[in-house]
């Protein structure tokens, strides 16, 4: 069974998933941050994979995007960095990314990696999903990934619907439209956006990102979804941090206490 089916099936609420970029804030900060993001208490482990254009992200995140790839990420080099990890990392590991770089690798090269290094899921905010029904849901099958789509409050209940059949992971529940970063507290429209995402009964868990930050958002995203998904605020952690260990670890409690 996928980390991601075992999770979801042995925990329903408060699902904490942390993003952060490979190869930030320097290059091999890779596994060390994800140890700590382990011993910190989260749920799931989101790498991002570094990109020049990435359209969904904000200005902390596209920042990191750009750091990283000046430290030289790669695809090739996140998968070095990636080999062996899973004698030290047992959650569940996604990685974000944008279908460019993956497209140049070579998906199957790609998605047969992910399975030998022990990759659990894919995050491809830019992958249509009837180009991901025609070309690739075999090939992530026979690699063992699972694959999320995002929905947002502009999207169509049918859409929803549609998406909830062709995922088999969970469907990431972009907060409200716009890009990616923290902001302050959760307003009464995104509530109602997320009852009604909640009240259409979806087989899939649903994980809240887009503005978590905190424990009082990741609290109120918890009531009406699985849990959420913590990116920029991680990033700026990160960024000003003097020992990663200690103070990401210091942050991951102050959001679940």
């Amino acid at each position: 069974m996928n980390r991601i089916h075992s999770l979801f099936k042995n925990k329903q609420e408060r699902v904490l998933s942390i993003y952060f970029t490979a190869g930030f804030p320097n290059l091999e900060d890779t596994l060390p941050i994800m140890e700590a993001i382990q011993e910190g208490g989260a749920d799931i482990i989101e790498i991002g994979v570094p990109y020049s254009d990435p359209i969904a992200d904000g200005p902390t995140i596209q920042d990191s995007n750009q750091i990283a790839l000046e430290n030289g990420m790669s695809l090739k080099k996140l998968f070095q960095q990636l080999e062996g990890f899973r004698s030290k990392i047992e959650l569940p590991v996604v990685l974000m990314g944008y279908l460019n770089p993956i497209i140049q690798y070579g998906m199957e090269a790609f998605c047969k990696k992910c399975q030998e290094v022990g990759i659990d899921g894919l995050i491809l905010p830019d992958l249509p999903m009837q180009q991901y029904l025609d070309e690739f849901k075999s090939v992530f099958e026979q690699y063992g990934l699972v694959n999320t789509f995002l929905i947002s409050p502009q999207t169509s209940e049918k859409r929803i619907l549609e998406i909830d059949q062709n995922t088999d992971g969970f469907i990431y529940m972009v907060s409200s439209h716009s890009i990616t970063g923290a902001k302050s507290g959760i307003s009464e429209e995104q509530i109602s956006y997320f009852k009604r995402v909640q009240e259409m009964g979806l087989k899939n868990p649903r994980l809240i990102g887009f503005g978590i930050s905190d424990a009082e958002t990741f609290s109120t995203a918890s009531k009406y979804s699985h849990g959420a998904i913590i990116g920029s605020a991680f990033i700026k952690t990160v960024k000003d941090s003097k020992n990663l260990n200690q103070d990401i670890q210091a942050y991951l409690q102050s959001v679940l206490n």
